[in-house]
Order: structure tokens, then sequence, then C-alpha cells
């Protein structure tokens, strides 16, 4: 399985984007994804998991909770993170990952996100 992410950009304070991050390769393998997830990497820090689903379960950090939502579409084979009332804290590199064919790791290469105060 390969990722693509894309949908990052500059926002201001309190805008909105959607990342979306596109899975291809096997069909068996992509039908096989039963975990994924967003993860944030801020300037300097290490990367955090901000949102996933896993066995059909989402959960979202608590710094993003109510903020943003990871969603799934199975038809497009995309997962995507809907990130409302942004912050400047929320500016990084975002990165989808998914765990597939038992426990195969795929990473997307990271979308960056910047918020301007």
């Amino acid at each position: 399985v390969q990722l693509q992410a894309s949908g990052g950009g500059l926002v201001q304070a309190g805008g909105s984007l959607r990342l979306s991050c596109a899975a291809s390769g096997r069909r068996t393998s992509i039908q096989s994804i039963q975990s994924m997830g967003w993860y944030h990497q801020a300037p300097g820090k290490k990367r955090e998991l901000v949102a996933s689903i896993i066995n059909g379960n989402r959960n979202h950090a608590d710094s993003v909770r109510g903020r943003f939502t990871i969603s799934r579409d199975k038809v497009k084979n995309t997962i995507d993170l809907q990130m409302n009332s942004l912050k400047v804290e929320d500016t990084g590199v975002y990165f989808c990952n998914v765990r597939f064919d038992g426990w195969n790791n795929a990473w997307g290469q990271g979308t960056l996100v910047t918020v301007s105060s």
C-alpha cells in the first residue's frame, strides 16, 4: 500500500482545512486496512497521533477533540482529516499512516499545515 497525502496549506487561526490521504496498491491489501491514523509533527517536536480509526472506532487526541474529525471513504480509498477552528499550535507536518495485511505499516509523505495568528 502506498499513501499520498494532500490538502495542507496556509490558513489563518480559526480557519479550516481538509487533509486527504489516498491509498493505492493491491486491492486486497487496501481492503485489509483496519487501523489508520493522522499524526502531527510540530517544528522541533516528535510526531504525535492526533486521530485514528481502529476496527471502526474513532479516537481523537484531547488537543483536537471537537475540532478535528477523521473519516474513511472506502469507495475513494481515502482517509480524511477535517480540521476546524485551527490554532497556531496546529502548525506542522501531518502524516497519515495505515496498518495493512496484518502488521505491515505504510506512511504518507506528509503535508504541511501553517496556521497564522
